[in-house]
């Protein structure tokens, strides 16, 4: 098997994760997502009351080398968005698909309420 994270990059997505409550790693940026899967992650997020999400750009080689191949070996998952949660032990969540899924049956504002990124509706 290839190897494509090295230890400093494995340190700089481990930066990336802790940075915000909230990260993805997608394919564009929030405001100019360039893929529908890392679009329907945002607009998820967004109606599920996160105001604000670490986005790291996989796509863009010169700010994030290596980033796109090496956050699918970080997470031992074969597709981008990826979306991590968490006040201190940020988790992996999973991608679009996983995420829409939460959406709908409540489990991802349960999720983001147990880890303090929302507060509970009164």
């Amino acid at each position: 098997q290839r190897r494509f994270i090295s230890d400093d990059l494995r340190k700089r997505i481990d930066n990336d994760i802790a940075a915000a409550d909230v990260c993805v790693f997608m394919k564009g940026t929030p405001s100019k997502p360039m893929c529908g899967f890392s679009r329907a992650v945002i607009q998820i997020l967004a109606a599920s009351g996160v105001t604000h999400v670490n986005a790291v750009n996989v796509l863009d080689e010169e700010a994030n080398p290596g980033v796109r191949e090496g956050i699918k070996e970080y997470s031992d998952w074969p597709t981008i968005p990826q979306v991590y949660l968490g006040k201190h032990r940020h988790q992996f969540v999973g991608g679009a698909d996983i995420l829409y899924s939460m959406y709908q049956s409540g489990e991802l504002k349960e999720l983001l309420q147990k880890e303090g990124i929302l507060t509970p509706e009164e």
